[in-house]
């Protein structure tokens, strides 16, 4: 948990309890540990499925938490853009079941979100401040989630992120160091970038937002900016396959059911006026790939 809190208020927030839909998940798992155990109760698949109303106001009712940490999403961006009603159904009515369950417990909620609630369009990364625009169908349900979250619980926080990758699931660096490993060819896209966030840093970011009992939308992410090339080939780097060629290619060369934004970097504007400072994405990655024994084993 993070040491630099002041230890007071680090003795406070601890002593929260902590609800975590999706605590099972790459996230849920890393917020799971800043919490003493007998603080943190949650929910995942198969025992709760939040598109439900009555199993999710159960669930939340019974773990009587003050703070509700709202992970659990359907991700897929592809398979939202093919099934845009299930989306719908499991991000944002999804989301109004688990504020509703919070407000009935009268608890805060934190919800996390994406950056793909903004199309990619405008050159300059995004603040909190700019107007989402969604380019794709998982976009928009995750900024009706937001919208509703807000409207809900009057005391919510919306924590977006981007390019997130940690132990317990899958994710693009697995990816990457998988395709080394089989020696298949690898292209990897130039024109998209954003923020590689680590999952841990995430975790602790949101551990300081519950600490600091702020409101609103704040963005998340590791400090700095990569293309989806330049992040693939400093995996590579990193993990002992610097042989491994990599061959650049465009956005529109990789025919796909959704639209990425092109540019999904965000700035930590509002998180930093409160002291909430993440580290370079080039400090987190080779952390994160020291702790995967052999290089790339947690992506089988």
């Amino acid at each position: 948990m993070p040491s630099r809190c002041a230890s007071l208020r680090c003795a406070r927030v601890l002593t929260l309890h902590i609800f975590i839909t999706g605590i099972r998940g790459q996230l849920g798992t890393a917020l799971a540990k800043r919490w003493p155990a007998a603080q943190v109760s949650g929910c995942d698949l198969p025992e709760c499925d939040i598109s439900l109303l009555q199993p999710t106001l159960d669930a939340v009712a019974a773990a009587r938490p003050q703070v509700v940490i709202h992970c659990a999403a359907w991700t897929d961006v592809d398979g939202c853009a093919r099934d845009p009603l299930r989306a719908y159904q499991i991000n944002a009515i999804g989301t109004q079941h688990v504020a509703l369950a919070a407000r009935a417990a009268g608890a805060r909620l934190v919800l996390l979100s994406s950056n793909e609630v903004f199309d990619g369009v405008q050159p300059a990364p995004y603040s909190e401040l700019d107007t989402p625009c969604p380019a794709n169908p998982y976009g928009w349900s995750k900024l009706a989630a937001e919208w509703t979250a807000q409207q809900i619980v009057d005391d919510c926080c919306v924590a977006r992120s981007s390019w997130l990758f940690g132990h317990g699931g899958r994710n693009f660096v697995h990816r990457i160091l998988e395709l080394a490993r089989s020696a298949a060819p690898l292209r990897v896209v130039t024109d998209e970038t954003g923020a590689p966030t680590a999952v841990e840093d995430l975790a602790d970011a949101i551990f300081s937002l519950v600490d600091s009992r702020q409101r609103g939308i704040f963005h998340l992410v590791n400090a700095g900016f990569a293309s989806r090339y330049e992040l693939a080939r400093a995996v590579l780097d990193l993990a002992g396959h610097s042989a491994t060629p990599i061959e650049p290619a465009l956005l529109a060369s990789y025919p796909r059911a959704s639209t990425p934004p092109r540019n999904g970097c965000l700035q930590n504007n509002a998180a930093a006026a409160i002291g909430i400072k993440l580290r370079p994405w080039q400090d987190a990655l080779p952390e994160f790939l020291s702790r995967l024994q052999p290089a790339g084993s947690a992506a089988r």
